[in-house]
Formats: C-alpha cells, sequence, structure tokens
C-alpha cells in the first residue's frame, strides 16, 4: 500500500523525493525537478527534467512512465533495464532510454558505497505523472 501511495505523491509537482518503495533493504531515490515546458509543436506534450541520486545500495521499484526517458549519468554508476531488454551499467557521460511502452524493471546504484546521480528527460503527456505503477 505505501508504494501505491507514494506513486500518487509523484503526482503532485513540484517533486522533492520519490517515497516509492524499492526492494525492502534499499534506500529511496531522491528525486528534484528542475523544470517543465510545455511543447507547443506538439501539443499536448510536455518536456520534464529531473535530477535523481541514488544513495549507495539505492534502488527504484519497477514503474513505468508512458513517455520517452531519457538517463544521463553525471556521477557514480548506475544499472538500469527494461523488460525484455538486457541490463546496461552506465557511468558518467553515459546515457539510457526508455520508450513509451517500456516496463522499467531494473534501476539501481551499482556500489553499496558511493552515491550516483543522473538527469532524467521526460518528453511525456501534460498533467500526466512522470512515474507509474507496472500494468
Amino acid at each position: 500500500m505505501r508504494s501505491l501511495c507514494s506513486l500518487a505523491l509523484l503526482a503532485l509537482l513540484p517533486l522533492t523525493s520519490i517515497a516509492a518503495t524499492p526492494p525492502a533493504t534499499a534506500p529511496e531515490p531522491i528525486v528534484r525537478e528542475v523544470m517543465t515546458r510545455p511543447l507547443p509543436e506538439q501539443p499536448g506534450k510536455e518536456a520534464l527534467i529531473l535530477t535523481v541520486q541514488y544513495p549507495p545500495g539505492g534502488a527504484d521499484p519497477v514503474h513505468r512512465h508512458d513517455a520517452h526517458g531519457f538517463v544521463y549519468v553525471l556521477q557514480g554508476r548506475i544499472v538500469m533495464g527494461v523488460a525484455g531488454g538486457r541490463e546496461v551499467t552506465l557511468g558518467p557521460g553515459e546515457a539510457f532510454h526508455e520508450g513509451p511502452d517500456d516496463l522499467h524493471t531494473v534501476g539501481r546504484n551499482a556500489s553499496q558505497t558511493e552515491p550516483a546521480t543522473f538527469v532524467v528527460f521526460l518528453i511525456k503527456d501534460i498533467g500526466k505523472p512522470a512515474v507509474l505503477p507496472p500494468r
């Protein structure tokens, strides 16, 4: 129940943190909204930029975005993966893409001792939450 309530809270922007419950022992990520802008050339769409910090050992729960999501790593190393794809480990300067139909099955810090920070750039429907539960 906590994770459904937490996902509902995510819809209330501006974001200060995600309280969604990753695996029981994983520290929760810290999410901050950087900018949201409507895209007039794409009616009904907006760009949303977030920063995410995974604490050491931090992870996300399985989720989806219903958006094009682009991840760019600033610090540390993260492991990302979508259903049907392979897990990839990314370091500073590397990027990852999730499509609107992807289920984000893996999102975690590769380190148990160092934080990892990345930027997420989403192209999404205006008013739709950035993070949605799995279908």
